[in-house]
């Protein structure tokens, strides 16, 4: 592929919604694992304080790790593209 002509804004326009879908699974997969671990976290503090505090960490620590995963997946497909 050729990197886009980012002058031009119909190509520019193109090219970002092209990277809109890049890692979208991801990103979505990390977002909702990060906001499980939050609903967890308030299950634990109102209803199981016996739960380890752990749990919560655990789920929320992995969403951002998947979240960081996409945003480095993104990143890598931008310079490839952009290298041609």
């Amino acid at each position: 592929m050729t990197p886009p002509d980012l002058k031009d804004p119909v190509q520019r326009a193109a090219y970002r919604q092209e990277l809109r879908g890049v890692a979208v699974g991801l990103r979505r997969t990390g977002v909702a694992l990060a906001a499980i671990g939050g609903m967890i976290a308030l299950v634990r503090l109102y209803a199981w304080p016996e739960m380890p505090a752990l749990v919560p960490g655990a789920v929320v620590g992995v969403g951002l790790m998947t979240m960081i995963a996409a945003i480095a997946a993104r990143t890598k497909y931008h310079q490839l593209r952009m290298r041609g």
